[in-house]
């Protein structure tokens, strides 16, 4: 698919422009507006593929829970394996729309690795993730950034605290989660491990607070989130921080979310997820 169109979707997905406007904007692009809604179903998630791991796999099972945090009550789908009792706790924080089957399905893929996985929904306190995908970015985009790491630090004592916890807790979280999750790391010294997947960066003024061992995936072809890196690592390295950095050459934005035809890359996110699970065993147990 041509990038000029990757790359106005990837605006329009981050809040640059109403679905009017991006359709206008794909239909000068393409030729016709014909061609412009034959392109939608690529460019769009589709949850038809989301069940990678489906409910009711015997390796796993499911259940939502809900954790208080500053006077609100936040959604949480739990998954955890059937055998054993204590399992290390990973919290998975979603991209700008929400807690959505794909979502759902990365955290039962980690539930399935050996992990007590738990699905945030950040959208909560706003009456939970909407089904228009447009709806849950416009929610996303009023939430308060402090209360917000409030509640993920809450979420993350509470995992902690369960029994069926080991006592550790990491998080990995996508896009907006990704930034989430460099948030929490440089405000949540009991983090045990944060992996990050082309997520928006922390001031460099933060990062010295930064205590849990950091793995960063980022795509090559994503100029938005790419022109932080240079001062994010060498924030890092100056504070002699742990952590891995990974860039996937030639990939877009999202090349992990496997329900979007457009920018999806087999190879870079089996390889990734591959990282991802050794870096949690290893840093969480």
């Amino acid at each position: 698919m041509n990038q000029r169109v990757i790359d106005l979707f990837d605006r329009y997905t981050h809040g640059d422009m109403d679905r009017r406007k991006f359709l206008e904007k794909l239909t000068i692009l393409v030729g016709s507006s014909a061609a412009a809604l034959a392109l939608l179903p690529a460019l769009e998630n589709n949850y038809a593929k989301a069940e990678l791991l489906p409910e009711g796999d015997p390796r796993i099972t499911t259940e939502t829970i809900a954790v208080p945090s500053g006077g609100k009550d936040y959604s949480i789908y739990l998954a955890k394996p059937t055998t054993g009792d204590k399992w290390p706790a990973v919290m998975v924080i979603h991209e700008n729309r929400g807690l959505n089957p794909h979502i759902k399905d990365v955290t039962r893929r980690i539930a399935a690795e050996g992990f007590l996985a738990a699905g945030v929904d950040f959208l909560s306190p706003l009456g939970g993730t909407p089904t228009d995908e447009d709806k849950a970015r416009e929610l996303i985009g009023t939430l308060d950034a402090e209360a917000t790491a409030a509640a993920g630090r809450d979420i993350i004592a509470a995992l902690r605290a369960r029994p069926d916890s080991n006592g550790k807790v990491g998080t990995i979280g996508f896009c907006w989660g990704g930034g989430l999750v460099n948030r929490l790391a440089a405000s949540d010294p009991t983090l045990d491990a944060a992996v990050a997947y082309y997520g928006m960066q922390p001031a460099a003024t933060e990062v010295a607070k930064i205590k849990a061992p950091l793995l960063l995936h980022y795509a090559g072809i994503d100029e938005r989130i790419n022109a932080g890196i240079a001062a994010y690592e060498a924030a890092l390295k100056a504070e002699g921080k742990r952590y891995e950095i990974f860039t996937y050459e030639g990939v877009n934005h999202a090349f992990n979310n496997d329900t979007n035809t457009a920018r999806y890359d087999k190879a870079a996110a089996e390889l990734s997820w591959s990282r991802s699970v050794k870096f949690l065993h290893e840093t969480l147990g």
